[in-house]
Formats: C-alpha cells, sequence, structure tokens
C-alpha cells in the first residue's frame, strides 16, 4: 500500500506526461523524474556535509561583504552561460573568503537548473585516495579512483597547492588537468595561492616571501590553468575568523 503511495499522480509512475500546445498533446519527462535524477546527480557530487547548505543564493557580498559582489556575479554568469561557454573558473583569494562555498554553489545550480553531473573533491583527499590505492589491501586501483575524476563534465576541485609539492604530486596534478584538458571537460579550480610565478629570490628575502601557486603546481601546469580557466579574485574578511572572534564576545 504504501509503494502506491510514492507513485507521482501526474505521470502515475511512467515518468511520463502529457502536455497541451495549442490545439495538440504532446509527451514529454514528469517533473519527478528530473527530480529524481537531480537527486541522483547530487548524491554523486560528493559535496561534504560542512558544505551542504552552500547555495549561489546564500552567499554572502552585501554590506561588509561587498567586495565579494564582483565574485558572486562571476559565478552566477558561469552557471548561466554553461555550456555555451564552458571556459572553468579559479577562485583566488585568502582562507575564509567564501571561496568553497561558491564552487559548491556553482556545481548545485548546475545540477538543479540544467541536469549537469558534476563532482567535487578537496585537493588533499583526492591526493590520499590515489596513494592509497597503491596499497595492496586497499580494492580501488589508481584508475577507479581517477576515472570519475578525469570523466565528470565538471570537476570542482578545492584547495589546489594545499599539499607541499614533490615530484609525485607534481606529475599527478600534471596528469589530472591535462587530461581534464585534452578532453575539453570543464574545471572549477579554488586556492590560497597568489596566481604568481615560482619565486627564484635567494637569501634573506627568499624565507620572507610567501608561496605562490607557481611554487605549488609548477609553472607549467599554471600556464595550462591560464588556458583552462578564467580567474576570479576573492577579497574580504575572514568569515571563519570573524564567526570565532564573535562567539568569544
Amino acid at each position: 500500500m504504501k509503494a502506491s503511495l510514492d507513485i507521482c499522480p501526474v505521470c502515475d509512475g511512467t515518468g511520463w506526461k502529457s502536455i497541451a500546445t495549442g490545439k495538440e498533446r504532446r509527451v514529454t519527462r514528469c517533473d519527478c523524474t528530473l527530480r529524481s535524477r537531480n537527486e541522483r546527480l547530487l548524491a554523486q557530487a560528493r559535496i561534504p556535509k560542512r558544505y551542504e547548505h552552500c547555495e549561489l543564493s546564500n552567499f554572502e557580498f552585501d554590506g561588509p561583504h561587498r567586495l565579494l559582489g564582483p565574485a558572486r556575479m562571476a559565478a552566477c554568469k558561469f552557471v548561466e552561460e554553461y555550456p555555451v561557454d564552458s571556459t572553468g573558473l579559479l577562485l583566488i583569494g585568502p582562507i575564509g573568503v567564501g571561496k568553497t562555498h561558491l564552487a559548491v554553489g556553482i556545481i548545485k545550480e548546475l545540477i538543479a537548473s540544467k541536469g549537469i553531473a558534476c563532482l567535487f573533491y578537496d585537493y588533499r583527499e583526492l591526493l590520499k585516495e590515489i596513494q592509497n590505492s597503491y596499497n595492496s589491501s586497499v580494492q580501488a586501483t589508481e584508475l577507479e579512483v581517477l576515472r570519475p575524476v578525469f570523466e565528470s563534465e565538471v570537476l570542482a576541485l578545492d584547495e589546489l597547492g594545499a599539499v607541499k609539492p614533490t615530484e609525485w604530486v607534481w606529475d599527478t596534478v600534471s596528469l589530472i588537468l591535462n587530461t581534464r584538458y585534452n578532453n575539453n571537460k570543464t574545471t572549477i579550480i579554488t586556492t590560497n595561492f597568489d596566481d604568481k610565478p615560482a619565486g627564484v629570490l635567494a637569501g634573506p628575502r627568499a624565507a620572507a616571501r610567501e608561496e605562490t601557486l607557481g611554487d605549488r603546481i609548477g609553472e607549467r601546469m599554471r600556464s595550462r590553468l591560464h588556458e583552462m580557466c578564467r580567474m576570479v579574485k576573492l577579497e574580504g574578511e575572514d568569515f571563519r575568523q570573524k564567526f570565532r572572534s564573535a562567539s568569544f564576545r
């Protein structure tokens, strides 16, 4: 009896509904099918629980956060124009300004409004999963971990550069970015590192210099990002630090 209550009353469980167009009637996908598909895509997107609430609609960009207005506008424009313009986004800014919120908001909106298959991955987690696949006791192979990363129509890669660079890290980043570039896949990237070349300073000044994106992923991959993505800079206060400070008042 309960199963019958779950049957859509519009399409009677067929997934198709009849609509009138002038004097004729035609059949189209029922809304229940679209909702089911979007729910499935959302579940497959791997959005962490911490960011499940993130939407473009609840991203703060007014009052004290007005400097973030252009970034939100760029995110909304990206969703509106995709897939006609499938150039990715490189979201750059200091810790806590909302880069991950925007990235998650974009992929959730792409799923909800356009039914686009998206995938979210934290850069550090992805590298750990790939490394774990080399362990003989782990069932997943490296290819099984990387296949959805290569094939997802839109990939949001969070915190690029957060892992200390080694030859293996650089080779892995190169493999991911080059494969997606060659397959014309769209990539949304967030990073805390300035989009500047790898440093060449020596002596005391080198120790004081902040690391750049070029330092963390290499100049070749930084150049590849410029071909794959449109840069969006986020400026403002650290939301998380402000919240923590307020909680002690």
